[in-house]
């Protein structure tokens, strides 16, 4: 029976989860499908090109891609150790003053938490625990973004976050990220998620971000900005090297923290 491409993409991906490694080459692939090996490459193109594997010689091998949504909790717990050496890293980008934007998520938190308290900032975010967090420093100047809260992140994602952020100038964006690829850029699990973070990173004048290594070389649901529209992408030592290679040959300085 002839498959059409979208079912052939689709066998091929089932296939490579079952195979030990995740990994299968051209003829292989080829037999189990009954295809021609010309139409297993093009298929492989197309996958690559929406980040759902990489192309090896003579074959391919599945990205991994991260779990759907976590609550923040769980995330938080997650490679705790890199999150705090990548956010102390990342302030060493703050400004000695002017306005920073920083967005939600675990990581992001981490950041509020090693951030000078002496500095004389302003700090925009739509992270409800930063918020929270940094308001007691009074040298730190806080405004939350206005939206509705989403409870999974605890974060205000809206039109109304996206549109106050488009009247803004910032000197500095902190972006978080669920994924991290050259093909799909930044991706997050939600679109409403993924309009915020766009819009914050249009506020910034520099945008930064940080990012543990267990997401780079994967791919989320939503995608909200190419790698070359990113300044800098701060990871920690665990990262895939030839991912990390892939990022920088795409247009941001990568620093391993």
């Amino acid at each position: 029976m002839t498959m059409y491409p979208p079912e052939r993409q689709r066998a091929i991906t089932d296939l490579l989860i079952q195979l030990e490694g995740r990994r299968a080459s051209v003829t292989q692939i080829s037999e189990q499908l009954k295809v021609t090996t010309e139409t297993v490459r093009r298929d492989l193109d197309v996958l690559e090109r929406r980040g759902v594997l990489r192309r090896l010689r003579g074959g391919a091998e599945l990205m991994d891609s991260t779990p759907f949504e976590q609550a923040l909790a769980a995330r938080h717990a997650e490679q705790f150790d890199d999150k705090l050496v990548i956010a102390r890293r990342a302030m060493q980008e703050l400004p000695e003053d002017g306005v920073v934007v920083l967005d939600s998520g675990s990581l992001t938190f981490v950041c509020a938490q090693a951030m000078p308290k002496d500095r004389a900032l302003v700090v925009v975010t739509n992270n409800l625990p930063a918020a929270q967090y940094l308001a007691d420093y009074e040298n730190l100047h806080i405004f939350t973004l206005p939206g509705m809260i989403r409870g999974i992140t605890s974060a205000a994602v809206d039109a109304w976050t996206s549109r106050r952020l488009s009247t803004l100038t910032a000197d500095l964006a902190i972006i978080g990220v669920n994924g991290l690829t050259t093909n799909q850029g930044l991706t997050t699990t939600n679109p409403e998620e993924a309009a915020t973070k766009r819009a914050m990173m249009l506020s910034a004048r520099r945008r930064v971000v940080p990012v543990i290594s267990g997401k780079v070389g994967r791919n989320s649901f939503c995608s909200f900005a190419s790698v070359n529209e990113v300044d800098l992408v701060i990871t920690d030592a665990a990262a895939n090297s030839e991912s990390v290679r892939e990022l920088a040959a795409a247009g941001p300085e990568v620093v391993i923290a």
